[in-house]
């Protein structure tokens, strides 16, 4: 099977596929924790502004979610994956909750954990650590109202207000006093959000790193894990080796997952992908290795989807979500390509055309012969 698509310079070229669709392994049990961070399906058919009023499809949503958990994975709800502040706004965002915190109690096994940001404040409308608070509140409140769990998001409000880290050490300590359950907190660069530059109240690593490392340590007993997603690995390891006991990393480190997840002898990271939205069969199969002491198989399955992750996760980083999205529509969980706010349009055909050998040669075209006919329409809509 081949097909024409956009090579270098804009010139079609034929690409013959390559790869063996994955086989996960159903029931299969993981040695690491391992969440994904889950994509939403968009309405085309009610969107009528799309920019200001995106619709979902709800039914397609709760069945991919269905999706990730047979394959044994956890879901991290409501996160950026989800375009939390790229379009899916806090209105959505609580649906979504809802709906997917009753609908895993209808699976057997079926955890999610949900973002608690300040997403719902109006760009400038917090003046105030208070206001920061009194944000975080209401999500909270919400989410373990609910029975859930919050996974405490990287807030642009905070990086807006903050003056120091000690804002920071402010805000964190109340939130956290007063939860009711573990939290996993969120460390989200700014390669994947720029209007979070600065984090942790410094531009300097060492600095950050003292500071939530401190926050931690204060509340070990509510802190569950943190997730950090800078793209380095090396900094990842560095707070892997000072969280306190009982406290766990996970990573969000969609360039260098597979070492981190399957460790270095002494420590491991276990996972928080946005990535394993896209690559769910391939990870099922390498982790059910892994908790089997088959590294050597599980570096072989891995691998391949690197170059994958690191082509949709290239910069600009924020709009991966469009080759998350991709993945799902080629694979047949969607029935178009269309995002919340048009997101679609943030890559280009070329981009896309590389995500679709990347898929193949990673095993992870389900059936290839859909993807073929699905990618020719996009392509012919481009014009290739």
């Amino acid at each position: 099977m081949d097909i024409a698509l956009p090579g270098e310079g804009g010139r079609s070229t034929r690409y013959r596929l390559v790869g063996q669709p994955a086989q996960p392994v159903i029931g299969a049990r993981f040695s690491r924790i391992a969440y994904a961070a889950a994509h939403v399906v968009a309405d085309p058919l009610e969107m009528t502004d799309p920019w200001a009023h995106p619709a979902v499809d709800w039914e397609r949503t709760m069945a991919f979610r269905h999706h990730l958990w047979r394959l044994g994975f956890r879901i991290a709800e409501a996160m950026d994956t989800a375009q939390r502040g790229m379009g899916f706004d806090w209105t959505n965002a609580r649906e979504l909750i809802r709906r997917s915190i009753a609908e895993a109690r209808t699976v057997e096994g079926a955890d999610l954990a949900s973002g608690a940001g300040t997403d719902h404040l109006a760009p400038g409308a917090a003046r105030t650590l208070d206001d920061v608070i009194a944000a975080y509140e209401e999500q909270f409140d919400f989410i373990e109202g609910l029975g859930g769990k919050a996974i405490m998001m990287a807030s642009r409000a905070m990086a807006a207000v903050a003056k120091g880290p000690d804002d920071y050490v402010s805000v964190y300590d109340r939130i956290l006093s007063q939860a009711s359950g573990k939290v996993i907190l969120h460390w989200l660069g700014d390669m994947f959000d720029p209007a979070l530059k600065g984090y942790w109240g410094s531009h300097d690593f060492d600095t950050a790193l003292d500071t939530v490392v401190a926050i931690i340590e204060r509340h070990a007993g509510k802190v569950e894990g943190i997730k950090i997603s800078l793209l380095d690995a090396g900094k990842e390891v560095v707070l892997r080796n000072r969280l306190p006991e009982g406290v766990v990393m996970f990573t969000g480190d969609d360039f260098n997952y597979p070492e981190l997840i399957a460790g270095d002898g002494e420590r491991h990271s276990h996972a928080l992908l946005g990535i394993f939205d896209a690559i769910a069969p391939v990870a099922n199969a390498a982790l059910a290795k892994l908790a089997a002491g088959d590294r050597s198989g599980y570096d072989a399955l891995m691998a391949p989807t690197v170059s994958l992750s690191r082509k949709i996760f290239e910069a600009p980083t924020e709009y991966y979500k469009a080759g998350i999205v991709l993945m799902a529509w080629l694979n047949g969980h969607q029935d178009h390509f269309s995002m919340v706010g048009g997101m679609q349009s943030a890559r280009g055909i070329s981009h896309y055309a590389d995500v679709f050998r990347l898929a193949d040669q990673a095993g992870l075209l389900a059936d290839p012969e859909l993807a073929i006919a699905r990618m020719k329409n996009l392509c012919a809509v481009a014009g290739v």
